[in-house]
């Protein structure tokens, strides 16, 4: 068994460096929103506004994890975080509109809203990274 498992990890190293960087990332994600909240919420900073704060915060988090940690590119800082921002820019855009539609027509805690929306960058998040933003020339030959 044990020899099972440690072909299934050599053979998927990439992906599990980004499972764990996910679940560091997710964790500073989930906090990051909801600590702000609290703090700033009460001295008069809107949700939306600590949202704002909030992605920027986590967007150039989870960009250094996976640059470093988990694809270990080599590439130009600047285009990867502009294709890094890029897809999570997309998301922070939809989630402007998302995130108001949560609380305001369904009355979902913004707390709880924002966690749910988050689950869908989760998702998508590896497959944009591994063939777009930090893809190298090596992962083209595949």
């Amino acid at each position: 068994m044990r020899k099972k498992i440690q072909r299934v990890y050599i053979a998927h190293k990439k992906e599990f460096r980004f499972l764990l960087a996910g679940m560091v990332n997710t964790c500073v994600g989930l906090a990051t929103y909801p600590l702000l909240y609290l703090v700033l919420e009460p001295v008069g900073v809107g949700y939306i506004a600590v949202l704002v704060i909030a992605q920027v915060v986590c967007i150039t988090f989870s960009f250094w994890t996976n640059k470093y940690f988990v694809f270990k590119s080599k590439g130009d800082l600047r285009s990867e975080y502009v294709k890094f921002f890029s897809f999570h820019g997309l998301y922070f855009l939809i989630n402007l509109i998302a995130l108001p539609a949560l609380v305001g027509l369904i009355q979902l805690n913004p707390m709880i809203a924002q966690t749910i929306f988050s689950i869908f960058i989760i998702v998508t998040s590896y497959f944009w990274h591994n063939a777009v933003t930090f893809k190298t020339p090596k992962d083209a030959l595949r």
